[in-house]
């Protein structure tokens, strides 16, 4: 037994490390020296207008940020054509996810979304005591027709990531707002829309309606949609998303806020990110086109794809992700296995700059060559 073991709350105690790239000085320095193809960021960087307000703001960093991050809250409601008061920035869309649940949930009650989600939800209800349902999938998609059963009496959240992380997988318009219509008012449905530039886009190309949530917003409905500005713009290193919601629920959490949680350097280079619709434009289309790319290849070498709405593939390996993984780190590309998603057959592969994914899948193919020698060997 520790020390602190007795000490320690609960929901300290019961909650593993989350699986985070090392952070010795030797592994900071791969990790460098890598084409990071594993965390789903921006290949091509913040805007130069992002990059040039950074630069700006830096001469006042002695002073402490505008706590309530107004120049920003007033830009984004101006943006989606929302009161001041629905919306609320915090340090990344996560920041959010803690607000809410530390705000909603407490021991006794839960959260419901599916498997294979995004890992912060979890970590963002046990933390605040509360229990996480997880409902399993179909078709490598949120299963919504079986989360409606499984909210109770204790449910407070339903967490609806569109597109889903780490399976790149996008609900329908029409789908998400029969699924609301039967959804208890005791619950708050959350629509994570972290990655809504890329699905757009998809969504435009393949004549599908993607999202309605700022029409629920707007019409005072009991949801809250998050976005954020750490993958279509670039600062996913500055951590700023926000929220839209219910101002009277937004208000609760933003008392449950760190103070001074979005630097001044952050909110100026949010605003400055949200007028550069060229650089996002650039980002998604280069996307669109090289999700074709990678999705094409990696079936050509018998690997099963799923169809992605974000800014990564989704890829059954039918083989140890975890080992794949290391063999093409040796090569110089970090992908992410998906075993602690439940997983470990599959990788994560965010989509690179042309020249990064050529690397990637030249890494792939020897591989594969060689799993085929080895296979023939034996």
């Amino acid at each position: 037994m520790s020390r602190f073991f007795d000490v320690v709350s609960q929901p300290a105690r019961n909650l593993g490390r989350m699986n985070r790239p090392g952070t010795t000085p030797a592994a900071l320095q791969r990790r460098s020296q890598l084409i990071k193809l594993d965390s789903n960021e921006n290949p091509f960087g913040p805007s130069a207008r992002a990059v040039d307000a950074m630069r700006s703001a830096l001469a006042t960093a002695n002073s402490y940020p505008d706590d309530d991050c107004s120049p920003l809250r007033q830009k984004l409601a101006a943006h989606h054509g929302l009161p001041l008061e629905q919306v609320l920035v915090t340090a990344g869309s996560t920041g959010l996810l803690s607000l809410l649940s530390q705000t909603l949930l407490a021991p006794g009650l839960n959260a419901v979304t599916s498997e294979r989600s995004f890992i912060v939800y979890s970590v963002a209800v046990r933390a605040a005591g509360a229990h996480l349902v997880e409902v399993p999938m179909r078709d490598d998609s949120f299963d919504l027709e079986a989360i409606l059963p499984a909210i109770d009496a204790n449910t407070r959240i339903v967490f609806l990531a569109n597109p889903n992380n780490p399976t790149g997988t996008m609900l329908e318009a029409d789908a998400v707002e029969r699924f609301l219509e039967r959804v208890p008012g005791h619950v708050v449905p959350v629509l994570d829309e972290a990655y809504y530039e890329f699905a757009q886009h998809f969504a435009a190309l393949r004549k599908i309606k993607y999202s309605n949530s700022l029409d629920y917003v707007r019409r005072g409905a009991g949801v809250v949609v998050l976005r954020t500005f750490s993958k279509a713009h670039g600062l996913a290193g500055l951590r700023v998303g926000y929220g839209l919601g219910p101002a009277e629920l937004l208000g609760y959490c933003a008392r449950m806020r760190n103070t001074f949680s979005v630097s001044s350097v952050a909110q100026v280079a949010a605003m400055a990110a949200l007028d550069d619709e060229h650089h996002v434009q650039r980002v998604v289309q280069n996307n669109a086109s090289q999700s074709h790319v990678l999705s094409q290849e990696l079936s050509a070498l018998g690997y099963r794809v799923v169809p992605t709405a974000a800014n990564f593939v989704f890829c059954d390996l039918g083989e140890d992700a975890a080992a794949f993984a290391k063999c093409l780190q040796d090569e110089g590309v970090a992908v992410r296995p998906l075993g602690h998603w439940g997983d470990p057959n599959c990788i994560r592969v965010t989509i690179g700059t042309p020249e990064q994914n050529q690397v990637f899948l030249q890494a792939v193919r020897r591989r594969s060559r060689s799993s085929q020698d080895g296979h023939v060997a034996r």
